[in-house]
């Protein structure tokens, strides 16, 4: 079998290397608006968001937003949201990007209880169909278009 890292890079993909948490969840770093944070890389969410506590941190325009945010922590919860921000995670960019922000306050709790660090936010599906995604997990990479 061919070198996925090669074959993938022939074929416009970037490499992001992303690690295991105590708590299984898959790390990966990101750059918003140039300020680098912690994520959780999470197929199962719709959309990429952050913490309410992350608004300044990445100098984002938080807007109100009608949209009610639901996962692990709840439903119905209040949301904002912060359009056109650029990411950059690895050498992959995306100058058109749009972020949920909601109160991440129960996940870095539970995350708190395992002994593992908070995050800033999660990336979700919405950058991983943008960048046509593969998930390395044997090798712990992103790969992204």
């Amino acid at each position: 079998m061919e070198n996925l890292h090669d074959t993938l890079k022939q074929k416009g993909y970037k490499r992001i290397r992303f690690k295991i948490s105590k708590t299984q969840h898959l790390l990966i770093k990101a750059k918003v608006n140039g300020i680098e944070g912690n994520f959780i890389l999470d197929t199962g969410a719709s959309n990429s968001c952050v913490g309410f506590e992350s608004v300044e941190h990445f100098c984002l325009m938080a807007r109100d937003s009608d949209a009610k945010a639901a996962g692990a922590g709840g439903v119905g919860m209040l949301t904002k949201s912060s359009l056109k921000n650029s990411i950059k995670m690895g050498r992959w960019v995306s100058d058109d990007f749009n972020l949920i922000i909601f109160d991440m306050q129960h996940v870095n709790e539970a995350l708190k209880e395992f002994k593992a660090k908070p995050v800033h936010g999660i990336i979700g599906a919405d950058v991983l169909q943008e960048g046509k995604a593969i998930i390395d997990y044997y090798n712990f990479c992103l790969y992204l278009k």
